[in-house]
């Protein structure tokens, strides 16, 4: 017996058709989950209109006469209508929180619980006739249709609006065409739709059967496009291309950068990053956007307290101040704000980053080459020859920048810089164990601040009712539980996509190094005894700064907790 859905076994068992014609069937089965059931119905062997009806009765759904809907008056986006094109399936609305799509075959599980894992959003079922969704489907989606089929044939033109700098090849393109002018339209596309919808990251993904692309948005990862499997090797030919990478070595990764120019004054910087796995080269783009380092302070998300405290640290003409948090937190934007503050004619600003990832006129930025020898370490004590006033270091790695760098706050130059630590007061227990001595610590650092970023909530939030032991559990005191303030949750709509949020915000903890911290770091005290003083200071902890954002319905007590999970 051949392997059929719930729907196709269900009308054996009525006797609406026999095994044997379904087996006949089944060798000229068209494509798709519907395949099967759409052979029986063109084949004249079943009602399509019966099956419909008898599938909403078997399985006590609704149903809904497709051809009656019009197109230009269905929701956009609450399915990615790649996904939505693929399972032959119609996103018709969006209520309480529930994405309602009418489908064929209501017991294809897999397929339903596959698009509510790349949506993140509850599924809710209504049945159509299997070929009156079908064409439904191929009108509604002809022109993604269109799109991807031009890729595997020869194509004109390119897209006006934008153009990709273009670079000299490093290496025998062989047979790959990286010009071909399809497939320049279509990366074209998937890095202005990833722009427009303020994406951070973009995965092309190799896999045995089939081709992948997905964006990161808000920090969650979305799939947008699955292109057909003959094209992995010239999308990775053209990124390679435009990247500066040799398109002939497949065997290692590689790293480099390219440009999207938007306008005249318009362009977005792309990081890129190659990846040998099992089924071909995995390339991540990240979105480099300078603009964010323009948005200005408020727009980070720090508390008015914790924002007096960063600028009064970055207006002192000597020390060091550092930022902590785990990769992909935002550290890189926050020290960007505070250079474009400090950025003015009369201050001398260089900065050493690998790499560097946004471009600020007025700043002097080198990008890290370890293969010629230009370390961190070495470009620190280039900076310190060319009478610097204020200098940046991405990453504090290894004892010899941090001992160059401490030397250089200790000296007259404001110094920012980066550490992996979970939070403010086990930084200091970082930098003893990288080497630095404790006096030294307490006489350079002047500020530490460790941070997380969380989704926002979308504008469709609501009141949601959270017991009162599980706001104290989660670190609320019961004299903050007073009913003045409401906690919310997501629900979701078409801007967000029915994720319930939209953008990100940061949470910090700022601990400015006061003069008691001081004296627990050059008496050797742990992290927890920092801790137990940066409190008694009033500097809060990134829970305490999450729940503060919960009180003030910016995000839920969901994202805080997953933010901070210590």
């Amino acid at each position: 017996m051949i392997e059929t859905t719930g729907l196709v076994r269900a009308l054996i068992q009525k006797g609406w058709i026999d095994e044997k014609t379904v087996e006949q069937a089944h060798a000229k089965e068209e494509a798709g989950p519907n395949g099967l059931l759409l052979t029986l119905i063109k084949s004249g062997l079943l009602d399509e209109r019966k099956v419909a009806q008898f599938a909403a009765e078997t399985f006590g759904l609704p149903v809904l006469d497709i051809a009656a809907v019009d197109p230009g008056a269905l929701p956009k986006k609450l399915i990615d209508p790649q996904i939505a094109n693929r399972y032959q399936v119609v996103a018709l609305s969006q209520r309480k929180g529930k994405t309602v799509i009418a489908v064929a075959d209501p017991t294809l599980v897999r397929v339903y619980d596959e698009i509510r894992f790349q949506t993140g959003q509850t599924i809710e079922l209504v049945v159509a006739p299997a070929l009156a969704l079908a064409r439904f489907c191929d009108k509604l989606y002809e022109s993604l249709n269109n799109a991807l089929s031009t890729l595997v044939q020869d194509g004109d033109g390119l897209l006006e609006a934008v153009s990709l700098s273009e670079v000299t090849p490093q290496a025998d393109e062989g047979e790959v065409d990286v010009e071909d002018a399809p497939v320049v339209r279509f990366i074209q596309k998937i890095l202005i739709d990833a722009i427009n919808e303020g994406a951070s990251d973009i995965h092309f993904e190799p896999y045995e059967k089939f081709y992948r692309i997905r964006v990161r948005q808000d920090g969650v990862l979305r799939e947008i496009a699955r292109p057909p499997l003959a094209l992995k090797e010239k999308i990775a030919a053209r990124l390679k291309i435009i990247s500066k990478l040799d398109i002939s070595e497949k065997r290692v990764p590689q790293d480099g950068r390219t440009k999207l120019v938007l306008s005249k004054n318009k362009a977005i910087d792309f990081r890129v990053s190659t990846l040998p796995t099992l089924w071909g080269e995995k390339i991540v783009l990240r979105i480099l956007d300078s603009s964010q380092a323009m948005l200005g302070i408020d727009a980070l998300g720090y508390e008015p307290d914790q924002k007096a405290a960063l600028l009064e640290a970055i207006e002192r003409p000597y020390g060091m101040i550092l930022v902590t948090g785990p990769t992909g937190s935002g550290k890189t934007v926050s020290l960007y704000t505070c250079l474009n503050l400090l950025n003015k004619p009369e201050v001398n600003i260089s900065t050493a980053e690998d790499p560097v990832e946004i471009n600020l006129p007025g700043i002097n930025q080198v990008n890290i080459n370890d293969k010629v020898g230009l370390t961190f370490a070495a470009a620190l004590r280039a900076f310190l020859r060319q009478d610097p006033d204020i200098i940046m270091v991405g990453e504090i790695r290894d004892l010899e920048t941090a001992d160059i760098g401490v030397k250089a706050a200790q000296t007259g130059h404001l110094l920012l810089s980066t550490l992996h630590t979970n939070d403010a007061p086990s930084t200091v227990e970082r930098l003893r164990n990288i080497g630095i001595a404790p006096f030294n610590i307490a006489s350079s650092v002047i500020l530490i601040t460790a941070q997380r970023l969380v989704r926002r909530l979308c504008t469709c939030k609501k009141p949601i009712d959270v017991p009162v032991e599980a706001l104290v559990s989660a670190g609320f005191s019961e004299e903050e539980l007073d009913g003045s303030w409401q906690p919310y949750g997501p629900v979701g709509c078409e801007k967000c996509r029915g994720s319930g949020y939209k953008g990100r915000t940061g949470i910090y903890e700022v601990m400015p190094i006061s003069e008691e911290i001081q004296r627990l770091i050059m008496a050797n005290a742990s992290a927890m005894e920092i801790e137990a003083q940066a409190r008694r200071q009033g500097v809060r902890s990134l829970r305490q700064a999450g729940l503060l954002k919960v009180k003030h319905g910016i995000t839920s007590l969901t994202e805080v907790l997953a933010a901070t999970n210590d």
